[in-house]
Parts: structure tokens; C-alpha cells; sequence
């Protein structure tokens, strides 16, 4: 898929002189134009200009591979079903569910009385969506009197959400509270208002503040505003005992959280504890207590408890442990949840008050996800669960403990139809150049023969402590069945293995995570998955870091790499304290405005800075013109960098997204068209 010659040349980018000194190295940047000086509000008409040529570009180099594209669109569309449901979840007196119809690319809500009666529609997105190129809605939040409903959305793919309020009785929407919101909004117990948190201009999460319904917006009153650390992000929740508001304020590495009334959220903040450098905690409430999940003394995480009088003052309930990861809980009338990790594999605990007696809920499968989901009562009879395997499409359980019996509630139905007999799932340890050992989930179909002649898709994330699921992807079953195996590397950076591997894979040590990546890959070609050349790999946002990190150190393993928004410009994004998330973003890099070693240590990593010349191999890369997160011209720069740079004739793409953010396109066909034409990429690339 070369440039033939009746297609067009890739476009350049002019290189402007532009330098900058720190810590006594010069930094040349030629492609710093392409940074908008006035963005958010990208108007430069030279800037505009070049990355609407690299679209023209895109299109008449994909246009040949249309009928290819089409294909595995209405192959991977066949596989969903159009008019589906998801499976009610009783809140109060109402039970609630969403529904996809035929031909709609969006959810419409409905809720019905629990006693039983007809179901009413209450909220569609896609009425919403009418008419705007994205759209994307954020939160839904129905409160407790079951009259009002708050919701969250986004018309541009900015991550700025207007919070807006309407009256269930009428379907009139009857107050538009904030246009810059973000997070959940959490009603207080009385139904009268709303407490809510907003971003500022760069996009940063700074207050909560609290609105009384009928009152002027304009004159809400704010309960907290983060001004000692502006890389801080402020979140409210209320406890599943509806007894309580709590306001946290954190980044990536620590934070505190502040308790108040959930019927009177004006009443002093309680602070449970003050912030401390790496020391993380979150809180529930439940039979007059708190219930606490910290690492203060033990990196994989304890449960403690304590007197909301004396907030303070834990007492230790679950002690840590090096080879449990406790992940998260949630406080309920009868049991408290808890979301674990044993060996990489998740586990669910119900945890009895009184006499401490812990029952795990039982998965016959040697590797899936699963996770507790949809339980907002204090008090239900069952307890809602997903699960999944790379296998086994996504299932929803109701688990009654009474009986120690899983209910299905409902199967992910494929209608295009789907054997999962003709399939294999692998769970291997590669060991990686340190000797540490790396997992590794496969799918392939049973006849994949591990001789070398196949082909291989590696796909890797490794930061923030994300773990990626060994579940379920009607998606990838493309791939597989044109002779792929798909291979997720659960390096570190992500938490699979504890939270240890996730702090062995940031900071000083986010090397590892590029190294390991690549050990992976080099282990799936000694095992005969697949001939150098003859590798796929994908990732996005750090992901897409951790793509344009092996491809400067390993680019001869790989025939196709897709970089979806990558985070790529790592040094000058950690320079620029006025970006959105520079700030917050210190503790999972290192700050190399004031640290000379965190500088010098991105600089010998940040793909941006380390593009050579020599051959790289065949890449497709993404972004979205109004990404709050990775910012358009992070990939605009690399790719314009790299046709300047290597030295072979592989195919390089850049597609700018410019009604759309992180995510990429809006609606569930718009964005399975995007995975469409990153697999045909892929399969072009690499050939039969």
C-alpha cells in the first residue's frame, strides 16, 4: 500500500526555527507552529491548512481499501445487535435501563415502576445528538424523589459538559445549571439540589459547588475550591447510604476527602484526613461508619474503618497483603463489596459486618474481568455483576447471597452468530529483560498454528495504573478470524500484578513499560505466533506514548502500528505548566521544569524527541482537534517529524478527528467505522 503514482504526495510541514534552553541543553522545534497560540480556538489558517491536507491525504490512500473497510464494518456491525436493551436496574421505586434501536446510534433511557407498569421514554440521546457532529453524554442522575433528572453532556468532544435539569412529569428541561461541568452530579437526599463540579479554562477540575433548584445558577454556592496545588482535581460523591456528600480533591498519587450532610450540603466540610505525599484513600458509609480503602500502610491497599465524629482515627478491618490487591469497595446494608486482584486474576468479595466471614463469588474460567456494576441501593436482595472473557461475551449476573447462586441476567447476543469453541485463550509469562515475568492474554482461533507463519496484533497501555481486561471484543474477532492472534501485554505502568506494577512502570521506571512491551513482543515471535515484520501493535493516549517508544527502539519487529491520540510531545507537554493536565500530570512523569534528572530522563524516552533516521514501520496515527487531553498537535508534530526524518518509504498516515476529542467520533457506528479503518490499515499492511 505504497504510494502509487497516480496518488497523491505526502503533505510537509514547514520547519520554522523556534528553540528553547533548559537546564543548559538546547531544544530545537521546528514544528512548534502547529501548537495554535490561541487554541483552545484553532483558527490559524496555515495550521488548519496542513492538517486538513494529511486528511486528504488519509482518504486518497484509504480510498483504494474502501470495499475492505465497508467489509469489516458490516461484518463487526453484525455482530451487534441493533435493537438491544440493557438489563433493568432498581433504584427506589423505579427500575431504570437504556435501549439502543434499530439503526440509532445512541441510547435512549426509560424507567418503568418497580411494582410494575408501562415503561416511559425519559431521556434520548439520540433527540439530543440531532443534528451535531459529536455528542456525548456524560452523566445521568435521576434524583432521589424520582422527579428530577441531571445530566451531563458534551456537543464538541472538549470535555466541557453542560449540566442541565429536567422535570421528569413534563420531560421539560428546566434549568441548565453549568455549561463548563464535569464528573457526576450528586443530589443531595432531599431532592432540593445539586452539588457539581466545574473546569476552568485549562480544564481543570477546581470546585465543587452547590445549587438549590429554582435558585439563580449564577449565584451557587461553592463548598470547595482547590487553590494550594493547581494539580489537584476536585470530584463529589454521595455515599450508598445516601447519609453523606463527600468532596475529594486529588491527582494521580494522593488526595483527601471532605465529609458533609447529603440533606444539607452548606454545613461545615469535615476533613477525613489531610492530604500526604503517594498516600491515597476513598470512603463509603455504612451502619454509622466509615469504611476506608488505603494504601497508607501497605502498597497493595487495607480496609479500615472509623466514627464519622472522629474521621481520623482508623481502625484496621482488612489488613494489606502482598499478594491480594484490594482495588475497590462500597458499603451496603448487609455485606461490603470488595474489588480484588489475586495473581492478575479479579476477584469479588462479599464481606459479612459482624463476624468478618469473606465469601468470594465463583468464576469457573481460568482468566476474565469481572467487577461489581449497577447496585445504587443501600439494600438489595442481589448484587449486579459483569463479566467477561476474552472467550465468553459480556454477561450480566445477579448474585444472590442468600442462596450463594448466580443469576444470569442477560448474554451479550451476537446476531451474525459467534462458536466460541472455535476459539483459544492463552494466559502466558514472558519474561522481560530484568527478569521480571510479564502476562500475557491471547485469543486466537483453534487452528492457529504457532509455527511462524501467522500473524500477531499486540496491543499495550501501561499507565495510571489501568490494567487492560482480558474481556470480551466482537471488534477483534475480525482480526482473529483473518488469521491474527490478539495479544494484550499487561505490562507495567498498568496494575495487573498490584499496585507495585504500576509504580514500577511511572516515574524513574517508565522505561520498563516500553522495554517490556517490546520483550512481549519478541516472546510471542520466539513462541511462533508470528515472524518479525509480521506484528501489529496498537495503543492510545499513553498507549499511543508507549507506540511511538517501541517503534524508536524495535521498529524492525513491527509491519503496522496504530497511534491512537498519543501522547507523544512528552517533554514539552511536561514543560508547559498552563496546559490542562501538565500539572496533575507531574507525578506520573516526573516535573522537568524543576527536576533536571526528570528532565534529561523524558528527553531520552519522549517519542517526539527520539524520532532518528532510519526505517520506521507502516503507521497510521490519530487525534481530535478539540482533545483537552492529548492536545491535536502532539501527533500532528510526530508524524510531521517523521516524514521529515526516516528513511523508508512505509506508509504514514495522520488523521485529525476536527468535530471530536479524545474519544474519537460520537455514536456506536461512527466510532466502529474508526476500528474498521485501523484494521484495514493493519491487514493491508501486513499482507496475506
Amino acid at each position: 500500500m505504497n504510494k502509487a503514482p497516480n496518488l497523491p504526495a505526502p503533505p510537509t510541514a514547514e520547519q520554522r526555527p523556534y528553540s528553547y534552553e533548559r537546564h543548559g541543553i538546547r531544544i530545537d522545534d521546528p514544528w512548534a507552529w502547529l501548537r495554535d497560540k490561541d487554541y483552545p480556538d484553532v483558527q490559524d489558517e496555515a495550521v488548519l491548512g496542513y492538517l486538513k491536507a494529511e486528511n486528504a491525504y488519509f482518504e486518497a490512500l484509504m480510498g483504494p481499501h474502501k470495499q475492505l473497510i465497508d467489509e469489516l464494518f458490516e461484518e463487526m456491525k453484525g455482530r451487534i445487535k441493533e435493537d438491544d436493551a440493557s438489563v433493568p436496574i432498581k433504584d427506589g421505586n423505579w427500575l431504570y435501563w437504556s435501549e439502543f434501536k434499530k439503526g440509532t446510534q445512541y441510547r435512549d433511557w426509560y424507567r418503568k415502576p418497580a411494582a410494575g407498569g408501562k415503561g416511559t421514554l425519559i431521556y434520548s440521546e439520540n433527540a439530543e445528538a440531532e443534528g451535531k457532529e459529536y455528542y456525548r453524554l456524560g452523566a445521568f442522575a435521576v434524583s432521589p424523589d424520582g422527579k428530577l433528572l441531571a445530566t451531563l453532556a458534551d456537543d464538541d468532544g472538549s470535555e466541557r459538559f453542560k449540566l442541565v435539569v429536567r422535570d421528569l412529569a413534563t420531560g421539560n428541561d428546566i434549568e441548565t445549571v453549568t455549561r463548563v461541568g464535569i464528573g457526576n452530579p450528586v443530589w443531595t437526599s432531599d431532592s432540593t439540589g445539586l452539588v457539581f463540579t466545574e473546569v476552568n479554562d485549562q480544564w481543570r477540575s477546581y470546585r465543587a459547588q452547590y445549587h438549590r433548584i429554582g435558585d439563580d445558577p449564577a449565584k451557587a454556592v461553592t463548598l470547595y475550591e482547590e487553590k494550594d496545588d493547581i494539580a489537584f482535581s476536585v470530584g463529589a460523591a454521595r455515599s450508598t447510604d445516601d447519609s453523606r456528600i463527600f468532596i475529594s480533591t486529588g491527582n494521580n498519587s494522593s488526595n483527601e476527602v471532605r465529609i458533609v450532610p447529603a440533606d444539607d450540603p452548606t454545613m461545615p466540610l469535615v476533613l477525613v484526613k489531610p492530604r500526604r505525599p503517594d498516600i491515597q484513600y476513598e470512603i463509603d458509609a455504612a451502619h454509622g461508619r466509615l469504611w476506608i480503602l488505603t494504601n497508607d500502610s501497605h502498597v497493595n491497599f487495607r480496609i479500615a474503618s472509623a466514627d464519622p465524629a472522629k474521621p481520623g482515627e482508623w481502625a484496621e478491618v482488612v489488613a494489606g497483603s502482598d499478594r491480594t490487591y484490594l482495588r475497590g469497595l462500597t458499603s451496603h446494608r448487609d455485606h461490603l463489596l470488595i474489588g480484588s486482584r489475586v495473581d492478575g486474576l479479579d476477584q469479588l468479595i462479599l464481606r459479612d459486618y459482624p463476624s468478618g466471614r469473606e465469601e468470594r463469588v465463583p468464576f469457573a474460567e481460568a482468566s476474565y474481568s469481572a467487577s461489581f456494576s449497577g447496585n445504587p441501593e443501600y439494600a438489595p436482595d442481589s448484587y449486579r455483576l459483569a463479566y467477561s472473557s476474552m472467550v465468553t461475551p459480556q454477561t450480566t449476573y445477579d448474585y444472590h447471597p442468600a442462596e450463594q447462586r448466580l443469576e444470569v441476567r442477560k448474554v451479550q447476543e451476537i446476531p451474525s452468530g459467534y462458536d466460541s469453541s472455535q476459539y483459544v485463550t492463552e494466559r502466558l509469562m514472558i519474561p522481560a529483560r530484568d527478569g521480571k515475568r510479564i502476562p500475557v492474554s491471547v485469543l486466537r482461533r483453534k487452528e492457529f498454528a504457532k509455527d511462524g507463519s501467522g500473524k500477531l496484533f499486540v496491543y499495550g497501555y501501561g499507565a495510571y495504573g489501568y490494567a487492560v481486561p482480558p474481556s470480551f471484543s466482537t471488534s477483534r474477532l475480525s482480526l482473529v478470524d483473518r488469521g491474527f492472534a490478539f495479544a494484550i501485554a499487561h505490562i507495567r505502568g498498568g496494575d495487573d500484578l498490584g499496585y507495585q506494577w504500576f509504580l514500577d512502570g511511572k516515574l524513574k521506571q517508565r522505561t520498563n513499560s516500553f522495554n517490556d512491551f517490546v520483550d512481549v513482543t519478541r516472546g510471542l515471535i520466539a513462541e511462533g505466533y508470528a515472524k518479525a515484520g509480521r506484528v501489529a501493535a496498537q495503543g492510545g493516549s499513553a498507549g499511543g506514548e508507549l507506540m511511538g517508544a517501541v517503534v524508536n527502539q524495535a521498529p524492525e519487529l513491527f509491519g503496522a502500528v496504530v497511534a491512537d491520540v498519543p501522547f507523544v510531545d512528552v517533554l514539552n507537554t511536561m514543560l508547559d505548566d498552563t496546559l490542562p493536565l501538565t500539572p496533575g500530570e507531574w507525578t506520573e512523569w516526573g516535573n522537568p521544569i524543576t527536576d533536571p534528572d526528570a528532565f534529561h530522563l523524558i528527553r531520552s524516552y519522549s517519542p517526539y524527541d527520539n524520532v532518528e533516521a532510519k526505517a520506521y514501520p507502516a503507521m497510521l496515527i490519530t487525534g481530535g482537534l478539540t482533545d483537552p487531553r492529548v492536545t491535536y498537535w502532539e501527533p500532528a508534530k510526530w508524524a510531521a517529524k517523521l516524514r521529515a526524518t526516516k528513511t523508508d518509504d512505509n506508509l504514514l498516515l495522520l488523521k485529525i478527528n476536527m468535530g471530536a476529542g479524545h474519544g474519537g467520533k460520537s455514536g456506536r457506528w461512527n466510532s466502529l467505522f474508526e476500528v474498521a479503518e485501523a484494521y484495514a490499515f493493519v491487514i493491508t499492511q501486513l499482507g496475506d
